[in-house]
Order: structure tokens, then sequence, then C-alpha cells
């Protein structure tokens, strides 16, 4: 492993973790039921330190499953971005823990159905019958936050 090439990467503050949360539309989160993973790709809202997210699911869905059965989920945020070398991207990544709780709809005032389309991208169907979606919003509670980049 004598050619392998290493980027160094550095703990980024809470100013610009707070940042990247606020501005990127999406990540991946990973849910664990019995052993197994399941990693979906999804949209959040993050907002003053609270990190929600919009999905739909069916009755019957393999997400519902592993939302109910997962003690602590794991959000990844990342992204490149290119540098003043055309040979170079910086990277950095965010990864957020904690138990997913949904919000229940007397404590949703905050995401009406307008308020979802303007802060949420738009929810991606896939062999679902739209009537049998259930959109429901979930908070992260997060218990940590740890934030790299190649850049200082």
């Amino acid at each position: 492993m004598d050619h392998v090439e290493y980027a160094h990467t550095y703990g980024m503050d809470d100013a610009e973790v707070d940042e990247r949360l606020r501005t990127s539309q999406t990540g991946v989160l990973s849910l664990s039921k019995d052993g197994d993973a399941y990693t979906i790709p999804l949209a959040h809202v993050y907002d003053r330190g609270k990190l929600y997210f919009r999905l739909g699911r069916t009755a019957d869905s393999r997400k519902r499953a592993f939302l109910e059965a997962t003690e602590t989920a794991c959000y990844v945020l990342y992204d490149t971005e290119p540098t003043a070398d055309p040979d170079e991207l910086d990277s950095w990544s965010i990864l957020v823990t904690g138990r997913l709780a949904e919000v229940p709809e007397s404590k949703r005032e905050r995401f009406d159905t307008a308020a979802i389309n303007r802060s949420f991208t738009p929810i991606r169907v896939f062999d679902e019958a739209i009537e049998e979606i259930e959109i429901t919003i979930f908070e992260l509670e997060i218990d940590t936050i740890t934030g790299r980049s190649t850049s200082l």
C-alpha cells in the first residue's frame, strides 16, 4: 500500500456543522432491525438544533418495520467541492446519531401541508399508490454530531 493517496481530514466547528445541516437538503438515513440494515436517501429540515424528516410509508412497508425497530439511527450528509487545483476536491461529511420519534399530529403545527412543500424536496414515489401513502414527520433526537472536512 505504498502508493495509496491519503487526504487528511479535520473536525468541523459547530458553526460549520450547523451551516451544512441548514443548507444541505438531503442525506442518507440508516436504520436497523434484527441485525439487518436498511438505508434510504432522504430530505431533511434542520431548524434550531432539531433535525426533521418527512417520510411516506404504507401500512405493510419495509420502511415502517425498520422505523419501529430502530433504537439508534444514523443520518449521513456529505459532498465534495472543487478547489483551485482541478485535480483536487475538498470534501466534508456529517454523521448524526440519535433516536427517531414520530412527531404527533397535535405537535405538527410547524409542518402543515404548505410548510412541508416549502421545506422539503418533493417526496419520491416508486410503486406505491399515492392514496395509500401516509405522510409522517419524524424528528431525530440528536445524541451525537460529528463533522469532518478535508479543508481547514
